[in-house]
C-alpha cells in the first residue's frame, strides 16, 4: 500500500511523459533502441491519454497500484470512488454523483412543473438516508453560446439518427437522445426571445459510516446506487457516480467555486 500526498491528474500526465522523454533520450543514443523506442511511445501516448481521460485512468492505475491519497485529515482510496476521514473509531466516506438534467421548467406548462415536482418530492421521501443537493448557476457568454448550441444539437440529431436506424433501437436511448434534441431546441428558442443563457452544474453528496474504511466506502456506494436509480427514474435525467478528478472537484466544491465560465465549463466537460 503506498500512501502519498495529494496528486492531481496532470502530475501522472507529467510523469508519464517524463519517462517517454527519458526512453527518447536512450533510443536517440542507441542505448537499448529496441525496447526503448516502443517504451518512449508508450509513454508519451499513456501522458495524452491521461491529459484528455484521466478521470477515468487514474482511478485505474491507483487501484492497481493500491495508491492511497492524502488530503489533510482525508483519504482518497486506491479506487478514488470517495472521500473518506476517520473520526475516533468510526470511518465516514463520502461518494458524489452528477445529475445531467435534460429538460427545463421553462419548457413544461405549469400543471407538467407540478407533477414534475410532486415526483421529485416521492423520490426524495423514499430515501431513508441524508442526501446532500448542490447547483452552481452562472450566466453564459451568449457570443458563442449560440454556435456552441447548435453544434451539440446536431450532434444529438446525428445520435438519435443513427440509433433509429439500427435494426433493432435501443427505446431507452432514443428517449434519451430526444430528450437531449429537444433540450437543445429549447434552449435556442430562449435565446431568440432576448433571455439569457443560463448554465447550471448540479451533483449530489451522500455519505455512510462504518467500523472500517472499507465498510463505510461499500455503505456509501450501495447509498449512492440507490440515490442514481431513484434520482434519474423521477427526474427522467441521466446520474453518474463520479471518481478521480471529477470526485475531487465536487469536493473541492463544498470549499471553493469556479470564479469564472471557463472554469466552471472546463470542471464538468
Amino acid at each position: 500500500m503506498i500512501r502519498l500526498a495529494e496528486i492531481s491528474t496532470k502530475y501522472y500526465a507529467y510523469g508519464t511523459l517524463g519517462l517517454g522523454i527519458f526512453c527518447i533520450l536512450l533510443a536517440m543514443g542507441n542505448q537499448f533502441n529496441i525496447i526503448t523506442a516502443p517504451l518512449a511511445a508508450f509513454f508519451v501516448f499513456m501522458s495524452f491519454a491521461v491529459f484528455k481521460y484521466g478521470y477515468i485512468l487514474v482511478p485505474l492505475i491507483t487501484k492497481q497500484l493500491r495508491i492511497i491519497e492524502i488530503r489533510d485529515s482525508y483519504e482518497l482510496p486506491p479506487g478514488q470512488e470517495a472521500i473518506v476521514k476517520k473520526v475516533g473509531g468510526t470511518y465516514y466516506a463520502s461518494v458524489f454523483l452528477f445529475v445531467r438534467i435534460y429538460e427545463s421548467v421553462t419548457d413544461k406548462t405549469m400543471d407538467e412543473n407540478q407533477v414534475y415536482t410532486e415526483y421529485f418530492e416521492r423520490a426524495i421521501s423514499s430515501v431513508k438516508f441524508v442526501v446532500k443537493f448542490s447547483m452552481m448557476v452562472y450566466v453564459k457568454d451568449l457570443t458563442k453560446y449560440r454556435e456552441n448550441i447548435e453544434t451539440k444539437r446536431a450532434e444529438a440529431q446525428l445520435r438519435l439518427a443513427r440509433e433509429k436506424e439500427k435494426g433493432e433501437p435501443d427505446v431507452l436511448r432514443i428517449d434519451k437522445f430526444e430528450r437531449e434534441v429537444a433540450m437543445w431546441d429549447g434552449q435556442l428558442s430562449r435565446i431568440s426571445t432576448g433571455i439569457k443563457p443560463m448554465g447550471a452544474v448540479t451533483y449530489m453528496m451522500t455519505t455512510a459510516q462504518g467500523v472500517s474504511k472499507e465498510a463505510a466506502i461499500a455503505a456509501a456506494l450501495n447509498q449512492a446506487s440507490e440515490l442514481r436509480a431513484t434520482v434519474s427514474n423521477a427526474l427522467n435525467c441521466e446520474v453518474n457516480i463520479v471518481t478521480g478528478e471529477e470526485m475531487r472537484k465536487c469536493f473541492e466544491w463544498e470549499f471553493f467555486l469556479p470564479t469564472t465560465e471557463k472554469e466552471t465549463e472546463e470542471a464538468v466537460g
